[in-house]
């Protein structure tokens, strides 16, 4: 049975893989301090008696007793109204914070796992993005506490891959969504679908031209165990998402249709340096480790709004 350390476990994404890991024979201890995380997403772990869970700071100094065969650092607050609201914690979770982990997984050779995000291609140049290209980031802009972090995060991630040997993987997640997601976290998907139940106007910024594509949780899940416990990907990066594209424009009116909702289309300015195009290239995924998404956009939408009828 492996033993996994899994940072941001309370989070949406970090809580799925706790779960993710105690179903394919893993002894995990998550670790969280609730600054965005939320017990909830936990709680039906607490009488599992694979599961400790530590309510930790992980830009702190700490210690943990016995080794660990993998280490997952998915600590950071991830929309952006929570890395807006908290950007030095997120800039000390990518730079301390990681650190702390890499050290952990150095002392005890464990496989380390750092979840990467496609923000650090910032407003792509090239379209679809694929792995080998640098990015296009403003790294005085309001954005970069969050993609500057994950940039410096996965330079840290390989100075242990070349100095040390560590065994390191990198997965890149586009945008993801499905339960346990926050209601008004400032995503597309929570926001239009929190909009639709209450029939407000879906809040569009810019002309809604921009486009996204949008992957369910329980594929992403897939992805990051593959990339995680298959054997000879050290120092892989790897982006994992849909490549079904939809403009902002045209995703509102599929929310708005499968709530069935009165609401109508409200235009707001662009957020400064939002991306005009997000779509991986996960050619990658595909050869390596046979990874692509299998979830339409209609079944894990239900089971999402589902989800948000019955929260709100």
């Amino acid at each position: 049975m492996r033993k996994v350390l899994i940072t941001g476990a309370a989070g949406f994404i970090g809580s799925h893989l706790c779960d993710k890991f105690l179903d394919n024979d893993s002894k995990v201890v998550g670790i969280d301090n609730f600054i965005t995380g939320d017990w909830g997403n936990i709680s039906h772990l607490q009488e599992n008696k694979n599961f400790q869970f530590i309510e930790q700071d992980v830009n702190n100094s700490f210690e943990l007793s016995g080794k660990f065969d993998l280490v997952l650092h998915f600590a950071c607050p991830a929309s952006p109204v929570d890395y807006l609201k908290h950007p030095i914690e997120t800039l000390k979770v990518d730079s301390l914070g990681t650190f702390n982990l890499l050290e952990i997984a150095n002392e005890s050779n464990s496989r380390f796992i750092l979840a990467s995000t496609s923000e650090i291609y910032g407003d792509p140049l090239i379209h679809p993005q694929i792995e080998e290209y640098w990015g296009n980031v403003n790294s005085v802009g309001i954005r970069s506490v969050y993609d500057e972090a994950k940039r410096f995060s996965e330079a840290a991630t390989m100075v242990f891959y070349r100095e040390y040997d560590l065994d390191v993987r990198i997965p890149r997640i586009f945008n993801t969504y499905g339960p346990r997601m926050q209601l008004g976290d400032g995503r597309v998907v929570p926001n239009f679908i929190s909009q639709a139940l209450v029939n407000e106007d879906l809040t569009i910024y810019g002309d809604g031209s921009q486009t996204r594509s949008f992957c369910y949780i329980e594929d992403l899940l897939e992805g990051i165990f593959d990339l995680s416990v298959i054997k000879g990907l050290d120092g892989e990066v790897m982006n994992l998402g849909s490549q079904e594209e939809y403009r902002i424009l045209d995703f509102a009116d599929v929310i708005i249709e499968k709530v069935e909702s009165k609401s109508k289309k409200k235009f707001l300015p662009l957020p400064e340096d939002d991306p005009k195009q997000r779509c991986p290239d996960i050619s990658k995924a595909q050869s390596l480790i046979g990874w692509e998404p299998k979830t339409s956009l209609e079944l894990g939408l239900k089971k999402t709004i589902d989800y948000f009828k019955n929260i709100s």
